[in-house]
């Protein structure tokens, strides 16, 4: 007793005389059980847990011999190993012969388990997550048990439940909230639903319906578990969960389960059904259910209505803790634990639609993918996690005081103290303090997720009352002025826009949650719209894509949630009218402006195959017009953030090329290998013997025009050429439907010209172009390598020569991607007569002009027109063909930039000449981006980029005709 006294000299006086009458309750205990005395050198750990658990300290009173044995056993120093908890569940149930057995068997191994859980946690040996799992482990273990056993006796009185086909059923049983998130704490209630598979009836002889079965198999469940006895309970549970609540029938069919969610689900069981898990019965069968729900919790679009939803729930929850005085409650007040869930979860129910890897169910998983997808910022997750860890420890050591269920921060000292003492603290000031810090912090980052996104106007002031004119209840004169007032350079012309729209058939068949979403958003997408340049075109231009959205009014919450999000749509619509019709064709794109350091810095190759992989990886294997739409999203989502960049000057021209070269390189890549794929399944690998040797022939991507030579825009068409090298003997492909080596890479060719064309619900990949293919139309769609060779050299015209200048391999088999550029480099190093050769060029480009060129002396088609973009182009093709065979230098590269660079290099243009040829090409394609964003002709007007047009239209001259 000496050495327990000096160890109770190191605690609060105030926890004293309760620690020392329990001590001498359990030396007596022990000693009428002569079990040996408790170790000396463990006693201030027996003193630091019954300090803060008063039911521990009178559990070991009440069975000494448990805690020794689970002091010898070493269940106090070391956590379970997976599967052992399970087993001593079933240990302890081996023999029950009767539900009161059971019940009894139950409740002593609840307490076994509580006491070692509860002692490992206070006593410093167990984290947090190991504890929240462990109580779990023990409810998952005890339900499954007793279900089990609770079957056999059901069945042994009615049969066993089947289905019309005869196939036996077992019940279901979903562990809801903290017990399906593997969050369990102490004295909590675990949240249950009951479901079966199929209607049907059992086949004994006193044979009842499955309904009537699982009911009543359902209620002694509850009762085994529930019910309140001389040994005190196993968990309390609560049923509320399940369809219709209270009022609604205990059991019910999957069937039934379906119905009710599709038909009558509310926002609140959304978000409670994203901790569901079957933790009973037949769980294989729970989770096909949970799988049939999901598309119930997590929609298919941007869900960024559950900021509402969640928001409002919250402000009835918040209005409850006040109503009952419940500020200091860890989980529902302010700050607490609840405010932390539903910030996770309100992520997982706007993207979990899109991006499986947030359908977890613990929290703090959840908030670690919402930092590796940058939707939270790093440092706001790590705090949020300390938060949650410290306020889940508050939490449990609140409810191992007495093992109740509460949630209040104690009001006495006695139990202050103790809390104090269980959380590491010296005192209740010092303790109140971090905790305080930790609940501002929470409420903080709570705020700032949910709270509504105030509009103000530049000046920082509350708007006019733009809403007011939105819904046409202000008069003309007050409505032409309230918009000039808020910046509109065209107010009557808004004015009539705003009527247009209110008038349209999209909005007036609006359903009132989608009206009320239209009628917060207006004002602020009009207050947003004065702050850009014509603020009445650019909602002239929005017009069409409110409408649009009108019908999923999920895009309106979206834009009415986030401020940043409506600020990048307007200054995107400002600038660029092809932006605002792709958004308008493709709402989803709305996601990107969600995030503008992502929006306005494009990936880069690395990146864009990662991020194509991960879309895929979210679509089934072998759901094919799901992977065509997946890389059509990908390509619009990629050529949204090359547009978004290239409209604020974050990219230059060059670069823009760069990373929309990029885009169509990765989706050319992809798209072949999903192709090969699916002829390769169909008729098996071409394959060939080439001297005896055999081998699989092989396939390849020639990229022309502005693809290959690096140049791509706004919506240009690819210009392909496909080649094979198949050779030699048995050229057959190796599978069950036989098929030649050519006619395979036909089928090929096709698949893959489907893949990219092919017009979907997201629209076309790209227009492709093969004409430039050997013998053009009337050609093979693809070509032997040797055979094109064979063209290049006898039978091509000079004008595919030109073409070959800015041709290179981008997909497909490296080999003939080498052989093709060996080819190349051939062609282009020919012996040519110059002045036959200009002549030709000559001819090719006058033609060209007379065509396509513009027919008024006004204009300057950017392009065509004498000094354009092809004067410039042929002129370098021109001088490549004439000079490869003295200087191969210029036959490395495919773009006109740096085919410049290298004729100035070898003196065949001088410097000045090479300046001006690459100043006006990059001034005249920028002109020429520009007018692609805002969906204009190529064609300038007046005196604009003069300087340029006329240096590249004397440079003509110089070097192509006189």
């Amino acid at each position: 007793m000496n050495a327990f006294a000096e160890v109770l000299d190191t605690l609060p006086a105030v926890l004293r005389p309760a620690l020392a009458a329990s001590w001498q309750d359990y030396c007596d205990a022990c000693a009428r059980e002569e079990l040996p005395a408790w170790p000396v050198e463990r006693l201030h750990e027996l003193a630091m847990v019954w300090a803060a658990s008063e039911f521990v300290a009178a559990a070991c009173v009440r069975r000494p011999a448990m805690l020794h044995e689970l002091l010898t056993g070493g269940d106090l120093d070391h956590a379970y190993a997976p599967g052992q908890l399970r087993q001593r569940v079933d240990a302890a149930l081996l023999d029950v012969s009767s539900e009161d057995a059971l019940g009894v068997a139950l409740r002593r191994l609840r307490q076994r388990e509580m006491v070692r859980i509860a002692w490992r946690d206070l006593g410093g040996l167990a984290p947090t997550a190991a504890t929240l799992g462990d109580l779990t482990d023990l409810a998952d273990a005890c339900v499954d048990a007793a279900l089990g056993q609770l079957h056999v006796w059901e069945v042994a009185r009615h049969g066993e439940p089947r289905d019309e086909h005869g196939q036996a059923q077992r019940l279901v049983v979903l562990g809801m909230g903290k017990l399906g998130g593997r969050e369990l704490n102490y004295s909590s209630d675990i949240d249950l639903i009951f479901a079966f598979p199929e209607h049907g009836e059992t086949d004994g002889r006193r044979s009842v319906s499955n309904q009537e079965f699982f009911l009543r198999l359902g209620q002694r469940l509850i009762r085994a578990l529930d019910a309140l006895t001389a040994e005190g309970f196993v968990f309390r549970v609560d049923m509320r969960l399940r369809p219709f609540g209270d009022s609604g029938p205990l059991v019910a069919s999957f069937g039934a389960f379906e119905t009710y969610y599709q038909t009558q689900g509310r926002e609140w069981e959304r978000y409670a059904l994203i901790k569901a898990r079957a933790i009973a019965g037949d769980i294989a069968a729970g989770e096909q259910l949970l799988a049939t729900l999901a598309p119930f919790v997590y929609r298919r679009y941007l869900d960024f209505g559950a900021f509402e939803a969640l928001r409002k729930l919250k402000a009835m929850i918040a209005a409850e803790v006040e109503r009952k005085g419940m500020q200091d409650n860890v989980k529902l007040g302010r700050g607490g634990i609840r405010e932390i869930e539903f910030i996770g979860q309100a992520f997982q129910l706007i993207y979990g639609g899109r991006e499986p890897e947030l359908r977890v169910r613990g929290i703090l998983a959840v908030l670690e993918r919402l930092a590796l997808t940058r939707r939270l910022p790093e440092d706001a997750v790590v705090h949020l996690q300390y938060a949650y860890d410290f306020l889940r420890r508050t939490e449990n050591r609140i409810q191992a005081q007495r093992d109740q269920q509460t949630h209040a921060l104690p009001a006495d000292e006695l139990a202050r103290t103790r809390l104090a003492l269980a959380m590491g603290f010296a005192d209740w000031g010092r303790f109140r303090d971090t905790l305080d810090g930790h609940r501002d912090y929470v409420a903080g980052q709570f705020h700032a997720v949910f709270s509504e996104p105030e509009a103000v106007t530049a000046a920082g002031e509350e708007v006019v009352d733009l809403g007011t004119v939105w819904a046409g209840q202000a008069g003309e004169l007050a409505a032409v002025e309230a918009l000039r007032g808020a910046g509109f350079d065209d107010a009557p012309q808004a004015l009539a826009a705003l009527e247009r729209l209110r008038g349209s058939f999209s909005c007036r068949a609006m359903r009132e949650q989608g009206r009320e979403r239209l009628d917060r958003l207006m004002p602020r997408l009009l207050t947003a719209l004065g702050k850009v340049e014509q603020p009445s075109r650019t909602l002239d231009r929005l017009l069409p894509l409110l409408e649009a959205i009108a019908r999923r009014s999920v895009y309106l919450a979206l834009l009415f949630e986030s401020p940043v999000a409506l600020d990048q749509l307007v200054t995107l619509a400002s600038a660029s009218p092809r932006i605002t019709e792709q958004l308008t064709r493709f709402p989803v794109l709305l996601d990107e402006l969600l995030n503008p350091a992502a929006l306005y810095a494009p990936p880069n190759a690395a990146a864009l195959r990662a991020e194509l992989e991960r879309m895929l990886s979210r679509v089934a294997a072998d759901d094919f017009e799901s992977q065509l739409i997946t890389l059509r999203q990908f390509k619009q989502i990629n050529v949204l953030r090359v547009a978004a960049a290239d409209i604020s000057g974050a990219l230059p021209l060059m670069v823009v090329s760069d990373h929309l070269t990029m885009i169509a390189e990765r989706l050319l890549a992809r798209a072949l290998e999903l192709a090969w794929a699916d002829t390769v399944a169909r008729h098996g690998h071409p394959r060939c013997r080439v001297d005896g040797v055999e081998r699989t022939a092989g396939f390849a991507i020639i990229a022309y025009g502005k693809l290959g030579g690096i140049e791509l825009g706004y919506g240009s068409d690819l210009d392909l050429v496909f080649l094979h090298d198949s050779s030699g003997e048995e050229q057959q492909t190796d599978g069950a439907r036989v098929l030649d080596n050519p006619s395979f890479f036909a089928r090929l060719g096709q698949r893959l010209i489907h893949i990219l064309s092919a017009p979907t619900p997201a629209g076309i990949l790209y227009e492709v172009d093969t004409r430039l293919r050997p013998s053009g139309r009337a050609g093979m769609l693809v070509a032997n390598v040797e055979a094109f060779a064979d063209y290049q050299r006898r039978d091509a015209w000079t004008w595919e020569h030109q073409a070959l200048v800015r041709a290179r391999p981008v997909a497909g088999d490296a080999a003939i991607g080498a052989r093709f550029i060996a080819i190349r480099q051939e062609i282009l190093a020919r012996p040519r007569d110059p002045l036959e050769l200009r002549r030709e060029v000559r001819e090719m480009r006058e033609r060209m002009r007379s065509e396509h060129g513009s027919r008024r002396a006004d204009e300057f088609h950017l392009k065509q027109d004498r000094g354009g973009m092809a004067d410039i182009e042929f002129i370098v093709q021109y001088l490549l063909l004439a000079h490869s065979r003295e200087e191969p230098i210029l036959a490395r590269f495919t773009d006109n930039v740096r085919q410049l660079a290298a004729l100035e290099a070898t003196g065949i243009l001088s410097s000045s000449d090479a300046n001006l040829l690459r100043d006006a090409y990059r001034r005249l394609r920028r002109r020429s981006h520009i007018a692609k964003l805002r969906d204009e002709p190529s064609v300038i007007h007046g005196d604009e980029l003069k300087e340029y047009r006329e240096g590249a239209a004397a440079l003509w001259r110089r070097l192509m005709e006189d």
